[in-house]
């Protein structure tokens, strides 16, 4: 139709033109032609001529004008349109926009051992949160090494959590050669409490005893950072009056004024040292840096106690002889009017902190035969396994905030560095396959992982479906791989860090929801669990069914 409409304007005007010019020149003999052209109507033809070919060259160009936006508009999606479909979120409400998701739910998950890429790691469920971890030295063949990042070089004999309930409580073993250390994490959320509660981290170091029986010497570094770049400021502890327990202290948006501090029976040093830099993801090669220096200029091994001005992380290093313990407690809210900081440090460390770490790993014992009734059919050693299997699996639930980069065609021409453009900036609460291999969310696993966990805690499964699900593209695409912030790119290398559209892993999210359904018919929810799971449902049915329909129309063989 454009051509037609191209060629009829075009014959058009040329028809006219040339027919007046023909009359002109042929209704009168020469002589005739030349008198009349020296007449008035001479100039009159003159101006005639003039005005029709601007008009004629005006109008072409503005037909042409409009044809090359006609063009674009009816023409089907070209790959230039791709670009911004590919990262357009799917137009819908928000599974994680439910009530459900909401309130006492949050609040309850806000904190977790949620950085599975580290042996020891703690964050909110926050884009910018307040972070901590744990590192030591460790030594093989008479050399140093520091451990912080789950690695196989590492060595180690064997690390991984015996037990946790992915909540609030988890207990994991660390032997490194001659050296076992016993980390243990309870949370708890108190009336004085700032929003998701306090925590505390048991440490317990043991060491095979030598030969020659000689004392060694652990060195622990135990750090908190800031992620949104807020100081922090050192406590009594570290700096004026070492009986004072306080290590660390500072304020946040979300959970008020907090206080890092630092109990323990035994002795033991306390060393430091304070960094100002957006960059966390390095931060092993930032406290190995001090250390190598203080080595080489005075022959200790010891952070320097120095810091950056208004620093947002601090690293603390605990040097003691072995065996020791030590118990870390973090308590929010501390502005408050009646904080009773004292109080609740005290609950959270000692004999109180023992029996509530009892208590737990009884209570997880308990869940596990009930959940998946097998103590009757399996001995000790496999019910161990067992428990380790869902502990590591719920352990290794870890929340990731930042962009996925998205291949772009060859068909694009893009220039060299210019290969990707980058999914919308979006949250991630996921199991991963591997800590010191694959510590990021992959989705056809979850659908494996989450087999196990419904039948444990079905709200943390529902709360994990929902993240997957409102990463869906306009098109029904989910990324397969999702590589979020700083601390998950470090994990992968380059070659691996794109994701392409044109690929899908299989739906195996289906199989979990398939097993909840049965489960709902089979009524063994409450009534109100069943309620949210059926709002669950109806608000995921419209991203299903475009996940099925993508599946359907890109991934179909012959």
């Amino acid at each position: 139709m454009t051509g037609t409409a191209r060629r009829g304007a075009r014959s058009r005007a040329s028809s006219s033109t040339d027919g007046d010019v023909d009359r002109a020149l042929h209704s009168t003999k020469p002589n005739q032609r030349i008198k009349k052209d020296r007449s008035k109507d001479h100039n009159s033809l003159q101006i005639f001529n003039v005005n029709l070919k601007a008009l004629l060259g005006l109008g072409v160009f503005t037909f042409l004008i409009a044809l090359f936006f006609i063009y674009h508009l009816i023409q089907p999606p070209h790959e230039d349109a791709e670009i911004p479909r590919v990262v357009t979120p799917f137009p819908a409400p928000k599974v994680m926009d439910l009530p459900m998701f909401q309130g006492e739910h949050k609040e309850s998950l806000y904190w977790g051992t949620y950085r599975p890429h580290v042996y020891l790691g703690i964050r909110t469920r926050n884009p910018q949160s307040l972070i901590a971890g744990l590192m030591w030295i460790g030594v093989k063949d008479g050399r140093y090494f520091m451990r912080h990042v789950c690695q196989d070089a590492d060595e180690l004999n064997t690390y991984g959590w015996t037990h946790h309930n992915g909540r609030d409580y988890g207990h994991q073993v660390l032997v490194d050669q001659e050296m076992t250390l016993a980390t243990s994490f309870l949370k708890h959320k108190g009336n004085s409490s700032g929003y998701g509660g306090d925590w505390a981290v048991r440490i317990d170091v043991q060491t095979e005893k030598s030969k020659l029986n000689e004392e060694r010497t652990a060195h622990l570094f135990f750090y908190v950072a800031d992620e949104s770049g807020n100081a922090l400021r050192l406590g009594r502890g570290v700096t004026n009056d070492h009986q004072d327990s306080v290590l660390a202290l500072g304020s946040r948006t979300d959970v008020g004024g907090w206080e890092l501090h630092l109990k323990s029976t035994d002795n033991f040093e306390v060393h430091y040292s304070g960094f100002k830099t957006p960059h966390i993801h390095n931060l092993s090669e930032l406290v190995q840096e001090n250390l190598g220096a203080q080595a080489r200029n005075f022959g200790r091994l010891q952070l320097p106690d120095t810091s950056d001005d208004s620093p947002n992380i601090l690293v603390f290093q605990i040097s003691a002889t072995t065996p020791f313990k030590g118990d870390i407690a973090f308590v929010s809210g501390a502005e408050l009017t009646s904080p009773r900081v004292e109080e609740r440090v005290s609950s959270l460390t000692g004999t109180p902190l023992t029996g509530q770490l009892n208590k737990k790993q009884n209570e997880f014992d308990e869940k596990f035969r009930r959940c998946f009734n097998q103590a009757d059919k399996l001995d000790l050693e496999s019910m161990t396994v067992g428990k380790a299997a869902i502990a590591n699996l719920l352990g290794g639930i870890g929340y990731f905030y930042g962009q996925s980069k998205i291949s772009l065609p060859k068909a694009y021409g893009h220039q060299p560095g210019n290969k990707f453009i980058s999914y919308w900036p979006a949250d991630l609460y996921t199991a991963v396959p591997s800590r010191p291999f694959f510590p990021r969310g992959f989705l056809w696993d979850e659908g494996f992982h989450q087999l196990l966990i419904w039948r444990w805690d079905i709200h943390i499964c529902l709360d994990i479906i929902g993240h997957w699900l409102d990463l869906m593209n306009i098109d029904g695409w989910i990324p397969r791989e999702q590589i979020l912030g700083a601390e998950a790119l470090s994990k992968v290398p380059e070659e691996f860090v794109l994701q392409h559209s044109t690929n899908g892993n299989p739906p195996t999210l289906f199989l979990v929801l398939h097993d909840v359904i049965c489960s709902m018919k089979r009524n063994k929810y409450a009534a109100n669990i069943s309620d949210e799971i059926s709002s669950f449902l109806e608000r995921s049915f419209v991203r299903l069914e475009a996940w099925f329909q993508w599946f359907n129309t890109t991934q179909s063989g012959k």
